[in-house]
């Protein structure tokens, strides 16, 4: 009988949670990255706000279109999050002694290296998932019109290059050690301040919970600019051998210079209210999962994966 859950557990459970989460939070998701390419460049806004895109998209494309992309977000969990929450969960009871939780300053670091190593793998499904979303939104002679998140990953290998699939990588990386560490952190802390510091709240659900809407807060904040950088360096075509942006610096400067410093921040509604209840999901279906395994595999330990 084991003493911990198994390492390779702990990945299946932790795909399992983000897919779970994403099933829900899809139609935002979509929302978001359209939110994201509006106006770029400077040019005309194709959605006033996030409610005038979702009465938009309603209007013209039908309630099926929010799911477009679907199976590259599916792809994408089970890559990016089964990755970077199987090595977070794994690390931080590793780290955790006698009962003692890791120190702040190592959920850092077990979070940005969970959260670069999961990025890495996750940037094809990233990239698919970035394109899928946000074709409808280009003219009709320039969508790519990919089927499925397959045919996707197999014709940007063919058109353009293995290489491809990771363009953008380097904010993708960026964002995931930003999202970690303000997540995944937020949360240990949050949880272990609510347990420890106050009577009222116990382990549980709306512990959980609680932490989780704190934790998402700090998140959408921190990680939305870098998101919006990596959304516009994936969308974006080779016109003449001529990419539209340099990188991520130059995707930054002129977002600034033509969009003003605020769009940074552009799609921060439907951003959170994908995050959040992202957050609250896979943050519950984690923690229930692991306890209900626990539970039947008679495995004693109490020791917090969070």
């Amino acid at each position: 009988m084991p003493e911990e859950v198994p390492k390779v557990t702990k990945f299946l459970i932790s795909s399992t949670s983000g897919c779970l989460a994403t099933v829900v939070v899809q139609p935002m998701d979509l929302v978001k990255n359209r939110m994201q390419v509006s106006g770029e460049g400077g040019g005309a806004k194709t959605h006033k706000s996030s409610f005038h895109a979702i009465k938009s998209i309603l209007k013209n494309e039908g309630f099926l279109a929010f799911y477009n992309g679907l199976g590259a977000g599916l792809l994408r969990q089970v890559l990016y999050t089964g990755t970077r929450l199987g090595i977070y969960t794994s690390l931080f009871t590793h780290f955790t002694k006698d009962g003692k939780p890791p120190s702040f300053g190592e959920k850092i670091g077990i979070a940005a290296t969970a959260g670069s190593i999961g990025a890495f793998v996750g940037t094809p499904a990233e990239l698919c998932l970035i394109r899928m979303t946000t074709d409808r939104s280009l003219p009709v002679n320039e969508r790519r019109n990919y089927k499925n998140v397959f045919d996707a990953l197999f014709r940007v290998v063919k058109e353009e290059g293995v290489t491809t699939l990771w363009r953008g990588c380097g904010p993708t990386v960026g964002r995931a050690v930003v999202v970690n560490i303000a997540q995944l952190v937020s949360y240990s802390q949050c949880k272990e301040m609510l347990l420890s510091k106050t009577q009222f709240f116990k382990e549980g659900i709306f512990t959980h919970f609680t932490a989780s809407m704190i934790s998402a807060l700090v998140t959408t904040t921190a990680s939305l600019p870098v998101d919006i950088a990596k959304t516009r360096l994936q969308k974006m075509k080779i016109v003449n051998g001529v990419p539209e942006y340099k990188g991520f610096v130059d995707v930054f400067s002129r977002i600034v210079k033509q969009e003003g410093v605020f769009a940074l921040w552009k799609g921060f509604t439907p951003y959170y209210a994908r995050l959040g209840p992202h957050t609250v999901l896979t943050f519950i279906f984690l923690e229930q999962l692991l306890n209900l395994y626990k539970r039947t595999m008679g495995i004693k330990s109490t020791s917090s994966s969070l």
